[in-house]
């Protein structure tokens, strides 16, 4: 195995090794502080992070106005309370001279009017950069050389990154701190997935990392700002031939799954004890996130029932044409008028008689079957809605459009991803929620490091990394 050396990242000399900032709570301050007090870059999840109250109690994030608007403005005020409060954490435990970046997703609510907010708090000189992602983050260089921070792009192609540049982030050169190539196939949580590419099909980074590259040169980039690959990285020596490699310039790693198993990580212990019982094949890439990205997530019963759900759906017209030709009779209740392929009637009445009574329409002049008590939930999580993402398809709303609306029927096929991800984050049985995770999670079951239960330390899992294991 190579010698794994410090290289430039941001303002600092830091060990390659970068840790993942994960969505609502599952990287906090003290992860990220200690993995920056290792020597590697380490970075606060600031997607509705935790703030606490006077005891040091985690402050629950409850919603009481009447309005989306009005909840709107709360997840704003958490958000920014939040990464605070995280921030002032992970540099208590790291020290002035370690590195420390925020995690944003352009994508989520707020996201912009967090960034500053945070950047403009008295926690402003605590954060050293920016990784987002999630979308096509024009702004974040301007944002971030407004307040001097660096900014490190998550992108999943040369052909992102080149649009990025040319329109925005070839006027702030000097605060790009590193690209990171988060690869569509292999990492955990939302992913970068074009139309024109098979979610079935997994491609090999190293020739799509080596066109970031070219395209990085063709902007005058040079080879010593790294490419950060995320993705797939668990054993170091298995990337070997990544390293001091021509082609690809300086390359860093980041590591999302592997610090979840940590004694800092904040994730609770229930979920903890399921990742060591993760097999090959546990991790679903699916396309039912209500942000329209696909996403990898373990496959629990509360992902199938996701993915059941749908399979539970046919199509209608609401006149009877060559197709369509049998008025559908279950489901619903009223003078309705749906019209079915003869082929549906019967699908329909058979998931009613295993009790899936109604019948929910979608945006797309399909009706998915449920039972009562979940269409229900559905319908509360719905009304519910705090604006949590930018544009949301389980809800219909939408930050930046008139009167928040995406203009299209809510859509049932998906989930309000703030309350699973809130639930699992603090102490919700995972099998209920969706549990986030990237391909090679399985390794916690085969990897002897973690051999008769052992949780190591996040200096102990940084040591162990640097030998190529």
């Amino acid at each position: 195995m190579k010698t794994i050396n410090s290289i430039r990242m941001g303002a600092r000399e830091v060990l390659p090794l970068v840790e993942g900032g994960k969505g609502v709570s599952a990287t906090n301050g003290q992860s990220s502080g200690a993995w920056a007090a290792a020597g590697g870059i380490g970075t606060v999840s600031a997607v509705n992070a935790d703030s606490y109250d006077d005891n040091g109690d985690i402050i629950p994030q409850i919603y009481h106005g009447r309005t989306r608007d009005d909840r709107h403005e709360e997840l704003v005020r958490y958000g920014i309370d939040g990464g605070v409060a995280q921030l002032k954490q992970a540099r208590d435990l790291a020290g002035p001279d370690a590195t420390i970046n925020i995690n944003v997703l352009w994508e989520m609510g707020g996201a912009q009017r967090i960034l500053e907010g945070i950047f403009e708090s008295e926690a402003g000189d605590l954060v050293d950069g920016v990784t987002c992602g999630a979308g096509m983050p024009y702004k974040l260089a301007e944002i971030s050389a407004r307040f001097g921070k660096y900014y490190y792009p998550i992108i999943s192609s040369g052909r992102a990154f080149r649009a990025l540049w040319k329109r925005s982030y070839s006027k702030h050169p000097d605060w790009l701190g590193a690209v990171v190539y988060e690869d569509p196939w292999l990492a955990g949580g939302h992913n970068g997935l074009s139309n024109a590419e098979d979610p079935e099909v997994p491609q090999d980074p190293y020739p799509r990392v080596k066109d970031l590259r070219e395209v990085m040169r063709a902007g005058g980039i040079s080879d010593d700002l790294p490419i950060i690959m995320a993705g797939g990285v668990w054993f170091l020596r298995e990337w070997e031939d990544w390293i001091d490699n021509r082609d690809l310039g300086t390359i860093a790693f980041q590591f999302g799954s592997r610090p979840l198993l940590t004694k800092e990580s904040p994730i609770p212990d229930i979920w903890k004890e399921r990742l060591p019982k993760l097999s090959a094949g546990d991790i679903l890439l699916h396309p039912f996130s209500p942000t329209g990205f696909y996403s990898s997530a373990v496959k629990t019963p509360f992902l199938m029932d996701m993915a059941r759900r749908s399979e539970r759906q046919i199509a209608f017209t609401a006149a009877a044409d060559d197709t369509h030709t049998h008025k559908l009779d279950v489901g619903f209740k009223g003078n309705k008028t749906f019209w079915v392929t003869r082929a549906d009637l019967m699908r329909a009445r058979g998931w009613v008689g295993e009790g899936f009574t109604v019948a929910m329409k979608t945006p797309d002049d399909t009706l998915v079957f449920e039972t009562d008590e979940m269409s229900k939930i559905l319908r509360k999580d719905q009304a519910d809605c705090m604006g949590c993402l930018s544009q949301c398809k389980f809800s219909s709303w939408a930050e930046h459009n008139e009167k928040h609306s995406t203009g299209r029927l809510a859509d049932p096929r998906s989930f309000c991803i703030q309350k699973t991800l809130q639930d699992i984050a603090h102490g919700g049985d995972p099998d209920d929620n969706l549990m986030f995770a990237g391909h090679s999670a399985h390794h916690f079951s085969t990897d002897p490091f973690y051999s008769n239960g052992f949780v190591p330390t996040v200096k102990q899992l940084v040591d162990r990394i640097l030998t190529g294991d």
